[in-house]
């Protein structure tokens, strides 16, 4: 078994938004849509802080996708276009999806971004992997963990570009890997756990 998954050292990530930038120009993600962000943990605002000055902290949170085991997208898709596939990813096949949004209303981490009407890329152009598909109007979209590059044996463009170096990207299912042994010795956590949906990206201070 294959169980492909990031860990993300939040002590190191600075919300520079380099990996934000990396998924949208690797994906070929739309004008106006964001496969990956950088929030804010405990405000709703990506320029928010918590506490009252001048006692403030701020710490960020990358989210996206987090290719869950126990996926709640998949269960709600009517027409099977959300899948997991045998590396653990959680995809979608473009095809079959028909637009209903119900994955969308399913996830409880806003991971799902949706193409309401023709995209529009301000470089007048596709860019990114040239094996990407490119999305039409009318379905959802989401992080694939760079599947192309992943397939090829590399790491996610999120991965390759990160600045502090805040991201692991490997096997959960390889007990020797680098991300399982940081999994172990950092006590890694994962968002909302209590939704039951097991994320595959984990968390680590």
């Amino acid at each position: 078994m294959t169980k492909l998954a990031i860990a993300i050292n939040l002590e190191r990530c600075t919300g520079c938004q380099t990996c934000v930038v990396a998924c949208k120009m690797q994906n070929n993600v739309p004008d106006g849509m964001l496969w990956n962000r950088v929030i804010v943990e405990g405000c709703d605002s990506e320029f928010g802080c918590q506490g009252e000055y001048p006692n403030l902290s701020k710490r960020f949170v990358p989210v996206a996708c987090q290719h869950c085991e126990n996926p709640a997208c998949r269960k709600v898709c009517p027409t099977g276009a959300t899948f997991k596939d045998e590396k653990g990813r959680v995809e979608i096949d473009y095809d079959k999806c028909i637009g209903c949004r119900m994955c969308m209303a399913a996830c409880p981490y806003n991971a799902r971004v949706f193409n309401w009407n023709e995209p529009v890329r301000s470089a007048g152009f596709n860019y990114g992997h040239k094996d990407v598909p490119v999305r039409p109007k009318g379905v959802a979209e989401k992080c694939t963990l760079c599947k192309e590059r992943t397939d090829a044996g590399e790491v996610p463009m999120c991965v390759r570009c990160c600045l502090s170096e805040a991201r692991v990207y490997g096997d959960l299912d390889d007990p020797n890997s680098e991300i399982s042994r940081l999994v172990r010795e950092k006590n890694a956590y994962v968002l909302l756990p209590e939704k039951g949906t097991k994320p595959q990206v984990r968390y680590y201070n």
